[in-house]
């Protein structure tokens, strides 16, 4: 009986080829696989050191990650208002010991920033997404801030109102080149409206920060905006200059 005949040897397989291969460079490899993922990540925490409150960075203005330290919620405070603001406050009558004091707080807030206050009216919350799109299609204001209140019934007459409010003003607040905050409040209890309308804690006075800081952001936009096409009219203008210079039929 003939013995079997010995196989050619083949290539070495993917894993006798790393076992032959020396400690070093196994090590030299593996080093320059984990450095895009280390360049990444290291990329990454100095993108969000930059936009965070970090002492040491440069911050921009409308980019900042806010660590909140207390537990619970915190309001936000206005930044860098613009000066000026040309704001409407329109106030639904409905549940009117508490609209009023929702409108003293806008009125002081706005008035602390520097801006210009109108006060308008009208009946309850259901007519305040339509009276909101009217003054902020007028042309005459930054911004525009609703106040209501609504406190829960007997039947679900609340929840109607409720939804169809809200939904009417965040579209209105997407459509509209005008600040639109939510000073709307949606509350159980009396109680609670007049926890939520009180000199301490004032829903009113939130809204306009709100709306104000809005109005400053849409303004800084515009400004850097309008940078930006008059250094791209410029860079044009030069470089039509260059070429003329260039041009063999200017001499």
């Amino acid at each position: 009986m003939e013995a079997p005949r010995p196989e050619a040897p083949g290539p070495p397989s993917h894993s006798a080829w790393v076992e032959r291969r020396s400690p070093s460079r196994l090590k030299v490899t593996r080093a320059s696989r984990q450095e895009p993922a280390r360049g990444r990540a290291r990329r990454a925490a100095d993108r969000l050191r930059r936009s965070s409150a970090h002492p040491a960075m440069p911050l921009h203005t409308w980019a900042r990650l806010r660590q909140v330290s207390t537990p619970g919620k915190t309001a936000a405070r206005v930044q860098n208002p613009h000066p000026g603001a040309r704001v409407a406050i329109v106030r639904a009558r409905w549940n009117d010991e508490i609209t009023r004091a929702l409108a003293q707080g806008a009125v002081q807030a706005a008035l602390a920033a520097g801006a210009m206050v109108e006060e308008f009216e009208v009946a309850g919350s259901f007519e305040l997404p339509p009276a909101v799109a009217m003054l902020g299609r007028s042309g005459r204001f930054d911004a525009v801030v609703p106040l209501g209140c609504l406190i829960r019934g007997e039947t679900s007459h609340f929840d109607v109102l409720a939804h169809a409010v809200a939904r009417s003003l965040a579209e209105l607040a997407t459509s509209i080149p005008v600040a639109i905050p939510f000073g709307v409040l949606t509350c159980e209890t009396i109680d609670q409206a007049r926890a939520r309308s009180s000199p301490e804690h004032n829903v009113g006075a939130e809204a306009m920060e709100a709306a104000l800081e809005l109005v400053s952001l849409r303004h800084a936009m515009a400004s850097s905006t309008a940078r930006t096409s008059r250094s791209a009219s410029t860079a044009r203008s030069r470089s039509t200059r260059t070429k003329r210079r260039r041009s063999p039929g200017s001499r």
